[in-house]
């Protein structure tokens, strides 16, 4: 049996990978999620996805500790597996079809004010220098400055090589999920702080390289291609000299990003392009947080809000 729901499950990873194009990172959550699934239809004696029932995709879900947004990912995974099933002929029904979805709290995404950024930023420039001597410092007023100028994620950014970027026309191909290519504008402060880092250290770093590293925009201080988990280690550093220590994450900047641009009067269809959401569902959230410092600004400003006479209707 074990078999059996393995190679389905590596036949449905495998088209998630080729066909839609899915991030590794994204992948290995679904492995992870589909690996419970498995052991726990195996403790039922499920010989196959045609014995599954409702019931036992129901009492899986209900067996789930953790986050709801946790529980909301792995039936996600569940449910692509079964779909997949159904597509490929292997079952004749999809049984989760009519499994409710847990609820997933409403959680607005966290926005630094424009201070707080600019503090953020500030901070990167004390970067201390290395062992070595390489001055990190223009490399990482670099990086925070393309994440918050972009709205890059932060695989987007430690993916990039230097030839994506167009310093003449100031904008940067960024391959989203799904293998989808956005263009988007890098404005002048980003620039400035590339031109500077790309004239001012990379070359030194690039000698110091033991080997290629194909072009990579964003170098560690070995040469190599900055990695995702280094550049949570960078923004985590500079945060910590910010006096912002957990409170900054490279999604956080990307959330400013969007945030702001909306605060400035951007249209949300413009926003959703840049970010690279294939839906403007997705990019609406970022509404909610404008309206909510709209209502903080109006709560604490106005002088009917403060004695609580506020007009009706």
């Amino acid at each position: 049996m074990a078999g059996d729901l393995d190679s389905r499950v590596r036949a449905h990873l495998e088209h998630l990978a080729v066909e839609r194009g899915l991030s590794i990172n994204t992948l290995s959550a679904y492995d992870r999620d589909l690996a419970r699934y498995r052991v726990f239809l195996d403790g039922l004696g499920r010989a196959d996805l045609n014995g599954v029932t409702r019931a036992d995709v129901g009492a899986f879900l209900a067996s789930l500790g953790g986050a709801a947004s946790s529980v909301a990912r792995t039936m996600s995974a569940v449910r692509g597996l079964h779909r997949f099933a159904l597509a490929e002929g292997w079952v004749g029904v999809d049984v989760t079809d009519e499994v409710p979805p847990p609820r997933v709290p409403l959680r607005l995404p966290k926005a630094l004010p424009l201070a707080e950024v600019e503090a953020l930023l500030a901070a990167a420039e004390a970067t201390p220098p290395t062992k070595s001597g390489a001055p990190m410092a223009l490399r990482d007023r670099a990086l925070l400055e393309f994440l918050y100028g972009t709205g890059a994620r932060v695989s987007e950014a430690v993916d990039l090589d230097v030839d994506d970027v167009d310093r003449q026309d100031r904008t940067v191909i960024l391959d989203g999920k799904g293998g989808k290519q956005r263009l988007v504008p890098v404005g002048s402060y980003a620039c400035r702080a590339l031109e500077e880092y790309l004239s001012g250290l990379r070359p030194e770093l690039v000698r110091k390289a033991r080997k290629g590293n194909g072009g990579a925009l964003f170098l560690n201080a070995r040469g190599g291609r900055l990695t995702r988990q280094g550049a949570w280690t960078v923004l985590g550093a500079v945060a910590e000299r910010a006096g912002m220590a957990g409170k900054v994450s490279p999604h956080t900047l990307r959330h400013s990003f969007a945030t702001h641009l909306l605060d400035g009067g951007a249209d949300i269809r413009t926003v959703q392009e840049l970010l690279g959401h294939s839906s403007a569902t997705t990019t609406q959230i970022y509404t909610r947080v404008t309206v909510e410092r709209l209502r903080e600004v109006y709560a604490t400003s106005h002088p009917r809000a403060l004695t609580g006479d506020l007009p009706v209707g």
